[in-house]
Order: structure tokens, then sequence, then C-alpha cells
């Protein structure tokens, strides 16, 4: 059998996400958004568009959706506001941009996007970040656009237990009341990841969070850091991980597996699950990543209870998962 000339993997999260943390209702929502997101990132490779458009495409899907720990539905900080972060990389000239602390933007994905091609940095962050992304004219949201009740409620829980003080509630809060409620709190290691071959055989990768419920200090994690959430290259394979970031920063767990790839010459399945459920399992971290690579081959690998995914090939049915017994 022949690869497929274009395929697409996403993930909406990895953590404590069990079958009887989620009502059928939210189940199913989880489910509609994940195949909405990785459609539209289909419709773009299917067209004969580039990898890294089909990864903007269907990230803004789940930015914009307030049931995602990115864009609209980040994780509040312990100051009771929310600080984004993003990367994308383009593994046919290993081209990088990415974001960090933003807080206005409201596609941080397409401002990672816009540092690649538009500066020349890799990375920006906090005020720098907004004005820049202003600068490129890119949306810009005011705070209550990000509010979403339940993830308010996640930050009041957490910092109670911290025995810290509750700010007070951002003003002008606007979301959809009935689907934000359907968020589910998987823990500290919400994000958002698309990994894409298209066509012309090159692969990207992008990622995008809200980081941590409750952090503070300005922290920043794995996702805009490239090789650690985030990498790709023609040479190996596009990676987005979703995990404890501070584990997935100190083993480069992005670019380990595409090191194992490129280098051992080993199979996209087994350089993950190697990272995945020996590495960063013997490290005492959580979390997992999707990967494809040049030549089709799709794959992803989790050591938590579950982890939001979906993927779609050139003649190959859209899949959507949620649970650790899911294929």
């Amino acid at each position: 059998m022949s690869a497929p000339t274009w395929s697409l993997v996403l993930h909406g999260g990895s953590g404590v996400i069990d079958r009887a943390d989620l009502t059928p209702e939210q189940d199913e929502a989880y489910r509609g958004v994940l195949a909405q997101a990785a459609q539209a990132g289909a419709a773009v490779l299917r067209g004969g568009g580039v990898a890294l458009d089909a990864v903007e495409a269907a990230i803004h899907v789940l930015e914009d959706d307030p049931l995602f720990n990115a864009g609209r539905g980040a994780v509040f900080t312990a100051e009771g506001c929310v600080e984004l972060d993003a990367a994308i990389m383009d593994g046919a000239t290993l081209e990088a941009g990415a974001v960090a602390g933003v807080t206005h933007v409201k596609n941080p994905i397409t401002a990672a996007r816009r540092v690649m091609e538009a500066s020349p940095h890799v990375l920006l962050i906090g005020r720098g970040a907004d004005a820049f992304a202003q600068g490129q004219g890119l949306e810009s949201v005011p705070t209550g656009y990000f509010f979403v009740e339940r993830r308010w409620r996640a930050l009041e829980k957490q910092l109670t237990r911290e025995g810290k003080p509750i700010p007070a509630r951002p003003a002008g809060a606007d979301t959809d009341e009935r689907q934000a409620a359907l968020a589910h709190d998987e823990g500290k290691r919400g994000t958002v990841g698309v990994v894409a071959r298209d066509s012309h055989g090159h692969v990207a990768a992008g990622t995008s969070t809200g980081g941590v419920t409750a952090k503070s200090w300005g922290r920043v994690g794995d996702s805009p850091l490239i090789g650690a959430g985030t990498y790709a290259s023609d040479k190996s394979c596009a990676v987005s991980g979703t995990g404890d970031g501070e584990y997935f920063i100190r083993l480069s767990v992005a670019r380990a597996i595409a090191a194992l790839v490129e280098l051992k010459g080993l199979s996209l399945q087994a350089a993950v699950d190697e990272v995945i459920q020996t590495d960063l399992e013997a490290l005492g971290g959580k979390g997992g990543v999707i990967a494809v690579t040049p030549d089709g081959q799709m794959a992803w690998s989790f050591n938590t209870s579950g982890m939001y995914r979906a993927r779609i090939a050139d003649g190959v049915e859209l899949e959507v998962a949620i649970y650790k017994d899911e294929a």
C-alpha cells in the first residue's frame, strides 16, 4: 500500500481524562471540535496547500473554542489573567517562530507565524510580543474574551488549595456559557497542537497553550520552545507535545524524537514510544505527543489516562479518540 500523499495529526491536551470524568455531552462536544479542527486542516492539504497553512488553520479552530486550554479557553494565572504561548515550525526550512506570555492576541499561533516570517527572531515575549502582533495587524481582543467560567472555578480551587488570595474577576467577560460549561479540567497538561505533511513532502508543527492554572512569576512551559514542545524537520518528522512542560524542556522531547528517527532510523511509533513511555516516564513526567514524517507515518503516544486527539490522511478516514483504551 502506497503512503498517503498528505496526513495530519492533532491533539487537544493530555492529562487526567477518564471515561467517568466526562459526561456524554462533554464527550460529544470534544469529539466534535477535534473533528472540525482536523477537517479544517485536511481541507487545506486536500486542496494542495502547504503543511504550515494546514497547521495554522486547524489550530485556529482549537484556539477559538472554549473547550481547550489555548486561545479563548485558556486557563488563568494566579493574578487572574491569561498568558498565552505558541510556536510554529517549518520542516522544509527549519524556520520557526514563537510567542510567550501574550495577553491580547486572539490567535497566538498566527502571531508565532508572523514572528517567523516577518521578524529576524524566533521567540518574542510579553508586551513586546503583543506590540509586535498589533503592529502586524493581527486581531486583538479584550481580556474578557478569554473568560471561561469553568476555568475561573479551577483557578479558585487551585488558589484555595495553595492558600493564596483569589483575585477579582476580570471585567467584561464575554463567553458562550453553554459551550464553556462543558470544558474539562485535565490538570496541568492542557495544550493544543497539530502536525502535518503536505503533498509536496514537507512537514510542519504548531503548538498553542494557556499554560498552567494559577501559574506565577511569568512561567513559560515547553510549547513555545523549539525542540521541547514543538519541532519539525523534513529530515525526520514534525512533533507537538502536551504535558508537564518542565519535564519536556529538560528532555528536549520533540527534538529527541526527531533525532531517533533521523539518526537511529527508528520508526515514528517506536521513537515516540521510547521518549514518552521510557524516558519521560523514568523522569516522572506525564504527557504525550503527536508526530508525522515526510513519508506519511503518523503516530501518537501518551502516558496519561487520556489525550484528546485525531488524525486523518489521504485515503485514511478521520479517527477521533480521547481515552487510553481507544486505538
